[in-house]
C-alpha cells in the first residue's frame, strides 16, 4: 500500500466526520441561508477544526455566498473545498539547507516523539543522507533504548549517555559527533515533559546554546510531534511550547483511527506554525512529508451526495 492510500485509509475517519457531515447538512437544507451557517460551524467545530479556525471559513463561505450567488450544494461543496485548502497553505518542507543540520524534537510523553524521531531519520535516510541522533531524553526511563532500535531500523547513527545525564552534554557530544562524521542531519529527541515550563525553557534553551557554538550558521528545524487523536489538547499544547521555543514545524502523528483530523486547520490558523510532517501508522514508512494537496485530496474526493 503507497503511502497516499495509506493517508486516504487513515483519513476515512476524519472525512466522515468533516466531510460527510458537511454533505449531511448540505442535504437537510433547501436553502443555504443563516440556519445553514450556522449548523456548518458547529459540525465543523465538532470535526476538531477548533472555534475560530470554524469561524473563519463560514465566514469566508458567507462571503462567497454573497459575492458569487452560490446555491448548489455542489457550488458551496466547492467553495468549501477551496476555502480549507488557503486555510492549510502550501505544503513547507523541511529547511536542511547546511551540513550539517539540525532536527530539534520535542513533545510530550505519549505523542509519539521517540518514534517519529526515528521515522524521520528513514526519511531522510531514504534521500541517501547520513544521519546522527542525540539521544537527549535522559529523563525517562529506557527512552534511549527505544530509540536505538528505531536508529538501527533507519540506519542511523546513535550518540548516548546514561540515563540522568545532561541532555546539554548528549548533545555536545553528537554535534561532535557530526562533524566528524561529516553527517548531513543530526536529529536530537528532548524530553517529553511540559508540566515545568521553567524547567524546559531552561533545558532547551542549554541545548540551543551548545548547538549555536558547536554548529554555528547551522539550519535548524524546532519541530513539535502531536498525537492527533487528542483533538483541540494537541493545539493547547502547541501554543505552550510555542512559548518555550520558536516552533518551526509540526509533526502531526496518529492521523490513522482518529476523527479528528480537523486539528490540522486548527494548529495553523490558531497557532501559526504549519504541519511539516504526518504519521498514518506504527510502521517506519508511515511518515512522510506533509503534502497539503494529496490531504485535500484525501478528504474530498470519492464522497457520495
Amino acid at each position: 500500500m503507497s503511502f497516499l492510500e495509506k493517508l486516504k485509509s487513515g483519513l476515512s475517519k476524519t472525512k466522515s466526520a468533516l466531510v460527510g457531515g458537511i454533505r449531511g447538512i448540505l442535504r437537510n437544507f433547501v436553502r443555504v441561508d443563516e440556519d445553514f451557517l450556522d449548523e456548518l460551524e458547529e459540525t465543523l467545530i465538532c470535526a476538531d477544526v477548533g472555534a475560530s479556525a470554524s469561524e473563519k471559513i463560514v465566514g469566508e463561505l458567507r462571503e462567497k455566498i454573497k459575492d458569487s450567488r452560490l446555491s448548489s450544494k455542489e457550488e458551496v461543496m466547492s467553495a468549501l473545498k477551496e476555502i480549507i485548502s488557503g486555510m492549510i497553505g502550501e505544503e513547507e518542507p523541511l529547511r536542511l539547507d547546511t551540513k550539517p543540520s539540525v532536527i530539534l524534537v520535542t513533545g510530550v510523553n505519549g505523542a509519539g516523539k521517540t518514534t517519529s524521531v526515528g521515522k524521520i531519520a528513514n526519511i531522510l535516510r531514504s534521500e541517501g543522507k547520513k544521519v546522527v541522533v542525540a539521544a537527549a531524553d535522559t529523563f525517562r526511563a529506557a527512552a534511549a533504548d527505544q530509540l536505538a532500535v528505531w536508529c538501527e531500523r533507519a540506519g542511523a547513527e546513535l550518540v548516548r549517555q546514561s540515563e540522568g545525564s545532561d541532555p546539554a552534554a548528549v548533545v555536545f557530544d553528537a554535534c561532535s559527533c557530526a562533524k566528524r562524521r561529516e553527517a548531513d542531519v543530526l536529529i536530537v529527541d528532548t524530553a517529553g515533559r511540559l508540566h515545568n515550563k521553567v524547567n524546559l525553557m531552561n533545558e532547551l534553551a542549554k541545548i540551543g546554546r551548545v548547538i549555536d557554538r558547536e554548529l554555528p550558521g547551522c539550519s535548524r528545524e524546532n519541530l513539535l510531534v502531536l498525537d492527533a487523536t487528542t483533538g483541540q489538547n494537541a493545539v493547547s499544547q502547541a501554543r505552550e511550547f510555542g512559548k518555550v521555543t520558536n516552533l518551526t514545524g509540526i509533526v502531526l502523528n496518529k492521523l490513522d483511527g482518529t476523527a479528528k483530523g480537523g486539528i490540522i486547520l486548527s494548529v495553523r490558523e490558531e497557532v501559526g506554525v504549519p504541519v511539516k510532517l504526518i504519521g498514518v501508522g506504527e510502521k517506519i514508512d508511515d511518515m512522510q512529508p506533509f503534502s497539503a494537496s494529496g490531504f485535500i485530496d484525501a478528504l474530498f474526493e470519492d464522497q457520495e451526495d
